[in-house]
C-alpha cells in the first residue's frame, strides 16, 4: 500500500511539472495593431515594451498567457500622432499606463496551432478576445546556446468603443485587428 500511494505522489508531482514556464522576450516581442483611417488608409502602430509570462502545458494541450503592454510606449512612426495616442482621447497613457491581456482558456491543438481565450484590460475597462495562433514554435536558441524558446504569432479584433475609447468615431474605425508576436524563454 505504501509503494501504491508513493507511486500516485510521484505521478501526481510529475504531473504537476507539466507546464514549461517561460519569460516574454521583450526585445522580440511586440504587440500591434491596425485600424481604418478616414476611410482612406490603414493605420498601423505597435507598442515597443512588453512585459509577461507564459506556461505550456504540452501533456494536457494547454497553457496560459500573461502580458503587460507598455501604453506609452506606442508607436506609429510620426510623434506629433502618438502623442495624441496616449493623450485622454485614446489611451490615456497617464491615468492608465498599462495595457494587459490574461488568458482564461488556451486549448493547443495536435498541430501546435491554439486558441487563447482571455480578457484584455484597456483604460481599466476589461472585455473578453480571442486570439488565433497559427503555430507555437520551440526549440533551442541558434545563437544563444543552452536557451530554449518558444514563439508564436497571435491574432485577434476588438472593437475600441467596447473600452470607452470613441474619440472620432465613425471616421476612424471601430474594429482593431490585432497581432502579438511573442518569442519567450523557458525559465
Amino acid at each position: 500500500m505504501r509503494k501504491i500511494c508513493l507511486a500516485v505522489a510521484m505521478m501526481a508531482s510529475m504531473s504537476a511539472q507539466a507546464a514549461e514556464s517561460y519569460t516574454i522576450d521583450p526585445t522580440h516581442t511586440y504587440p500591434n495593431f491596425e485600424i481604418n483611417h478616414l476611410g482612406f488608409s490603414t493605420m498601423y502602430g505597435r507598442f515597443d515594451k512588453t512585459s509577461g509570462k507564459l506556461s505550456i502545458d504540452w501533456d494536457n494541450n494547454t497553457g496560459s498567457v500573461d502580458i503587460t503592454i507598455d501604453a506609452g510606449s506606442i508607436s506609429t512612426g510620426m510623434k506629433k500622432r502618438d502623442d495624441h495616442l496616449m493623450s485622454p482621447d485614446f489611451l490615456n497613457a497617464a491615468e492608465f499606463p498599462e495595457i494587459t491581456y490574461k488568458s482564461t482558456k488556451i486549448t493547443i491543438s495536435e498541430n501546435k496551432s491554439a486558441t487563447i481565450e482571455g480578457n484584455l484590460t484597456i483604460m481599466g475597462v476589461s472585455k473578453p478576445v480571442v486570439l488565433q495562433v497559427a503555430s507555437i514554435n520551440c526549440g533551442d536558441h541558434p545563437m544563444k546556446k543552452g536557451t530554449y524558446v518558444c514563439g508564436f504569432d497571435a491574432k485577434g479584433a476588438f472593437k475600441r468603443s467596447d473600452f470607452g475609447i470613441t474619440y472620432a468615431l465613425p471616421a476612424v474605425g471601430d474594429e482593431m485587428k490585432l497581432h502579438v508576436e511573442v518569442e519567450a524563454v523557458r525559465n
